[in-house]
């Protein structure tokens, strides 16, 4: 499983970052999404859902 964010979809809600701190963080520049870990290791659970805007995807390998 992959993971693919939208950053030009983001509105920094941080929702994401809330969700799962050890997959994502927010630009200090601009609060967008900032992706730690693409392909994670282990299950990523319903981490695209908690996306107000979805800007995140989950992609299978």
């Amino acid at each position: 499983m992959r993971i693919d964010v939208d950053r030009e979809r983001c509105v920094g809600s941080g929702a994401c970052v809330h969700a799962r701190p050890d997959l994502f963080d927010q630009s200090e520049r601009d609060g967008r999404v900032v992706l730690l870990a693409a392909e994670p290791a282990g299950e990523v659970g319903p981490v695209a859902e908690v996306c107000p805007v979805a800007a995140i995807s989950l992609v299978a390998d």
